[in-house]
């Protein structure tokens, strides 16, 4: 489930990557460039709660490899595009495959890790990693033969959906596509939703999605702008992006089990609006160092919030999944035409500036959020 969600979240990080090089081969500006994230996030984030509710009445695994080659097809297409239109149209439908398939991996995992926060941050690594490798690989096929090349960045959503059909081949053995009304099935379990928590968690997740979305679609132009370095030094300094992330998430499995899980997001928030503000005011290559920071912070929570937002809405985890890795996290991608305008009328570092307050905001709303029980039926380890 890990390394399939590796090949799942590569096409997120591939919609940031690719920025720059429409930037340079189409000469779109920083407004039309933000928009093709917009288009990626905006249908991701209204599908996700969708595709949350329906794995809540019915467990639906064949949705894991389908939407991988959704995902996939999508980001492959929009190099080949000829039009902005039908570009945002590709990016969009690789949106929709992504949203599709994580509430669906969510609540597997969940089954699979039995409640267990170590469990659930080692299959959100898989995520990070995706991210992280998704710079290297677009800069390796891009770079090469432009845009054009893009078809090769299906490979990863083929071997993912290859690695899905284990999981098809033990769901009718093991309870995963079952009856959509047992608890065992879906994940769910008997409780109370605590549904003013939920809210509030995923205002935080929504802030803390503006200020990482924020920074992965404009960093490699801004570290290129500070550093005086090509398009190695902005892929650089994504790939530093994310691959910090993969340690936060790591990271935040092991604080939770140290505090909680309340406590360790709070903290990392806090660090976070420090680490940030480095990003936007830090000098030369020291900007590095803060990107790492900042992304550990940010991801420390990642986790930790999934298992949050399942345990405040015990009785709809698929829904809960949908908006905290979905709603809530695709609410960055809204923001970025925003940005993307602030950075043609001023500068980018008028528009980054903005994205400090957003960790010390989500800090504010985890300030006196309660810490869930786990449900008995998962044994957590």
């Amino acid at each position: 489930m890990s390394v399939g969600h590796a090949c799942v979240d590569v096409y997120q990080g591939a919609v940031a990557s690719l920025v720059p090089f429409f930037v340079a081969e189409r000469a779109y500006t920083y407004a039309a460039a933000s928009g093709i994230v917009l288009a990626a996030s905006l249908l991701s984030s209204v599908a996700q709660p969708l595709f949350g509710a329906l794995t809540d009445r019915r467990a639906l695994p064949w949705l894991l490899p389908v939407s991988t080659v959704l995902g996939g097809l999508g980001i492959a297409f929009s190099g080949l595009a000829g039009s902005y239109l039908l570009t945002l149209v590709f990016v969009a439908l690789s949106g929709i495959g992504v949203a599709a398939y994580h509430p669906e991996s969510a609540r597997v995992a969940r089954i699979a890790g039995r409640g267990s926060h170590t469990a659930m941050s080692w299959f959100s690594l898989g995520g990070n990693l995706g991210f992280a490798a998704a710079p290297i690989l677009v800069a390796t096929v891009v770079s090469t033969g432009g845009l054009h090349h893009t078809p090769l960045l299906v490979i990863p959503a083929l071997a993912g959906s290859v690695l899905c059909l284990p999981i098809l081949r033990t769901a009718t053995g093991t309870g995963l596509a079952g009856n959509p009304n047992s608890s065992s099935n879906t994940g769910t379990s008997e409780g109370a939703d605590d549904k003013p928590s939920f809210v509030r968690l995923s205002l935080a997740v929504a802030c803390r999605s503006v200020a990482f979305i924020g920074l992965s679609t404009f960093l490699a132009l801004y570290v290129r702008q500070r550093t005086g370095g090509g398009p190695a030094a902005g892929m650089a300094a994504l790939a530093v992006l994310y691959l910090g992330g993969a340690i936060g998430t790591v990271l935040g499995g092991r604080l939770a089990n140290r505090w909680d899980r309340v406590t360790a997001v709070r903290r990392s928030y806090l660090l976070s609006v420090v680490a940030v503000a480095g990003v936007v005011f830090a000098p030369g290559p020291a900007i590095y160092g803060f990107v790492a920071l900042a992304s550990a912070g940010l991801y420390v929570p990642f986790s930790l919030q999934v298992t949050l937002g399942q345990d405040y809405l015990p009785a709809r985890v698929g829904t809960a999944s949908g908006i905290t890795l979905g709603l809530a996290v695709s609410v960055g991608g809204l923001a970025s035409p925003l940005l993307g305008g602030l950075a043609d009328a001023a500068s980018l570092r008028t528009a980054l500036a903005p994205l400090i307050l957003m960790p010390a905001l989500s800090w504010l709303l985890f300030r006196n959020l309660p810490e869930p029980t786990p449900p008995a039926s998962l044994s957590s380890r």
